[in-house]
């Protein structure tokens, strides 16, 4: 019997509680706008492909908001603003409405429309200060209902309302801004019984997370933190609560049970984070299968997955099926994603045109099924048993980085596959049903790790989130000499527990990621904790009212003065307090392309242009980090002989694809360079060089002016790019330039 090859499609829609403990208010308004954007024209959209099977996961802390917005019950400050009169806008809200206003792309989500592009653009090339003296009420109508209408999905652009509000394009008025705001709730009210619809219909399975997102090996013990960083500093208490795990389950199957009408039977765990402490407890609850990370699988059996040339995975016997976990209560089956093909639909065909981007993905999927055809070792043409490739990703975050929102990308997608007989698109459930897991994994062999480098270090291990897991186990032990506190007689106070155990609090504390709300997650953490005291009539510990840490700006900065280090690769942060800096590991927010490196710094002296890169912490190289760096530096404008980058499968995305001058190759291990200039019909010549290299607690890089030959006043832009055996592996910054000129 022969089989086409099966592929499973995971989107993982989730948001944190927005919603404060203290105000009963929303603090942020991603529920509602990611609600009118991504969630319900997701699935819209594969209904129009029948043939199409797919699975998502809606978690059940952004479940309830859908449903708080969508009853009108759910107020934020962002709606707050757009539902005044602009004549009653106060000077402060003025001002708000100026500085976060625009908080979106403003190349996908503001530039289409021509009256936001106006406002966007008087605000980034006259300033703040300009339009808080020169803009009317007129101008403040359009931005506020401007800033709710671009963010309806283009799937809905042909609703009368939408289309009208769309080709009027200004002088709203707040009737108008109303209309909007309902138009809003009659979206989000559909999100729910659509995905119920269609999973009664056999086209869509929906699976749950637990309550509001924890990671679960964490809660069973932090000291899981160490199982892929041994030397990783953990808290000051030791976090060891597995009890917690069944009441996240019981209360996600719970909701489940109830919104649609049956039981769940895969869970996304948080994070994609698993560990063999938490597999009694789901496979206890009644869940039949979970989902992880091609990076714990490969951890787990202790295989690297190489790939070729053109990324696609050289073992892919390994990676492409499901696997057997046993347990006590019966057995679980567990799938793991293609970390790069799931990356490509997150970070990379967002540049690329449509139809090319949805053939490249089918042309992946097509090699995928050559190689296992291959290496079956029987001469056939065709599979001769089932293989399942599982693609999972952020459902929602991603699109906003595409044309019209990732339809002009799906709808290629989902033809092609539509016709294509060898490939054929099934939710998990369906496959391990059809075709139970051959292999199996003893559980507590099963590697404990998330999706992020197959470990833990983006919730726990510095020194901002170690602080705040030290207050979370304060207050559970609070809890925890509270028995009479149970969940029938003081359901506010493990309410306030479960909040406080979510995920996403840990993400954006420390370092890893930065956004311009992080403020704002450390006060609605705090006010989680602060919650579970009032509760229990227990004072409130002093350390609650003030920050976990300092949110000052960690924003890209240019140069601010000359520099002068010594090129040691120790840290010294006075030498390099003037540099310029980027962030670099996730930094810019949540969708973000998983990198060793943390941060850059760049600055110049007359003699030499300089480079610092900070890695994460636990980095290994050779393992984590690539063992090769390369600059590569872009004239604008400036007549010369360029060539591609010298590398093997280097993406054909902007800047990548740019062709470049000047080339400096490092060697990490033995630290030595080699110094390349483009030369005519696409060559590059070796030159000398007397760049400086040094690699301790991070990598430090001198490059003389002399070495480049360039003028004073010389614009010049450059590019980082990781690389092992000569193959592109990894860009930095990842879609832009670092932008210097020679003094």
């Amino acid at each position: 019997m022969s089989h086409p090859l099966y592929i499973a499609f995971i989107w993982h829609q989730h948001q944190p509680l927005y919603k404060s403990r203290v105000t009963a208010r929303y603090r942020l308004p991603w529920v509602r706008l990611h609600g009118t954007k991504d969630y319900l024209d997701l699935v819209l959209l594969l209904e129009s492909y029948p043939k199409l099977h797919q699975t998502v996961n809606l978690v059940p802390s952004l479940i309830m908001q859908i449903e708080d917005y969508a009853a009108g019950t759910a107020f934020d400050p962002y709606l707050d603003l757009a539902l005044m009169p602009a004549e009653q806008l106060d000077k402060e809200q003025r001002k708000y409405i100026i500085e976060h206003f625009f908080d979106a792309n403003h190349h996908t989500l503001i530039d289409p429309h021509p009256r936001y592009a106006q406002l966007y653009n008087q605000r980034q090339e006259e300033g703040r200060t300009w339009c808080m003296q020169n803009w009317q009420a007129a101008d403040y109508n359009d931005l506020l209902a401007w800033y709710n209408l671009a963010w309806f999905d283009p799937l809905f652009w042909d609703d009368p309302d939408i289309a009208g509000w769309l080709k009027r394009g200004k002088d709203f008025t707040l009737g108008d801004r109303q209309r909007i705001y309902s138009k809003q709730r009659e979206i989000l009210g559909r999100i729910v019984p659509q995905h119920r619809k269609m999973q009664d219909a056999g086209q869509l399975e929906v699976m749950t997370t637990p309550y509001t997102h924890p990671i679960l090996p964490l809660l069973a013990d932090t000291d899981a933190g160490r199982v892929a960083v041994p030397n990783m500093t953990l808290p000051a208490e030791r976090f060891q609560w597995a009890e917690d795990i069944p009441r996240h389950l019981q209360k996600a199957w719970d909701m489940y049970k109830d919104r649609f009408g049956r039981e769940p039977r895969g869970l996304w765990p948080s994070e994609q984070s698993v560990s063999p402490a938490m597999l009694p407890d789901v496979a206890k609850q009644g869940f039949k299968w979970l989902c992880s990370d091609e990076a714990v699988l490969g951890w787990t059996l202790q295989h690297f997955f190489h790939r070729d040339e053109a990324g696609n995975v050289l073992e892919p016997e390994y990676l492409y099926q499901p696997y057997r976990l046993p347990t006590p209560f019966g057995d679980l089956a567990i799938v793991f994603r293609d970390h790069r093909l799931s990356d490509l639909i997150g970070f990379t065909y967002a540049g690329m045109e449509p139809s090319a981007a949805a053939a490249d993905l089918v042309g992946h999927l097509q090699a995928i099924a050559r190689s296992l055809i291959h290496r079956q070792g029987d001469g056939g043409s065709s599979l001769a048993q089932p293989w399942l490739v599982t693609i999972a990703l952020d459902g929602e975050n991603c699109w906003e980085f595409y044309q019209q929102d990732g339809k002009l990308f799906l709808e290629n997608l989902y033809d092609r596959l539509s016709h294509h007989e060898d490939l054929k698109l099934v939710t998990v459930s369906e496959f391990i049903e059809e075709f139970p897991p051959i292999e199996t994994i003893p559980a507590e062999k099963l590697h404990s790790g998330s999706w992020v480098d197959g470990s833990f270090t983006t919730w726990i291990g510095d020194k901002a989130k170690n602080r705040a897991w030290d207050l979370l186990t304060a207050a559970r032990q609070v809890l925890a000499k509270h028995p009479e506190a149970t969940a029938e007689n003081n359901p506010e106070v493990w309410e306030a527990l479960y909040a406080a155990e979510g995920s996403d609090w840990f993400w954006w504390f420390g370092e890893g990621h930065s956004s311009n709300q992080d403020a704002i997650f450390d006060r609605l953490f705090r006010e989680h904790l602060i919650a579970i005291y009032e509760a229990l009539n227990e004072p409130v510990p002093p350390e609650l009212r003030s920050p976990v840490e300092l949110h000052e700006a960690r924003g890209d900065h240019r140069p601010e003065s000359f520099i002068h280090p010594i090129i040691d690769g120790i840290v010294d942060e006075q030498e390099w307090d003037k540099a310029g800096r980027m962030e670099i590991g996730g930094a810019r927010g949540t969708m973000h392309r998983s990198s060793a490196i943390q941060r850059l710094w760049y600055g110049v002296d007359h003699i030499n242009f300089y480079v610092r890169v900070d890695f994460k912490s636990g980095v290994q190289l050779g393992k984590d980090l690539p063992d090769q760096l390369n600059l590569l530096w872009f004239y604008p404008d400036r007549p010369m002989v360029n060539s591609p980058m010298p590398l093997i499968d280097v993406p054909d995305v902007a800047p990548a694809n740019y062709l470049f001058h000047h080339h400096l190759g490092i060697d990490l291990r033995a630290l030595s360079c080699w110094f390349q200039e483009a030369r005519e019909f696409y060559q590059w010549y070796n030159l000398s060089t007397r760049a400086q290299v040094a690699f301790q607690d991070c990598l430090e890089i001198a490059v003389p002016w002399a070495d480049l030959h360039v003028p004073p006043d010389w614009p010049l832009h450059l590019v980082l790019v990781l690389s092992s055996e000569g193959l592109f592996r990894e860009q930095v910054p990842e879609q832009s330039l670092i932008r210097i000129e020679v003094p």
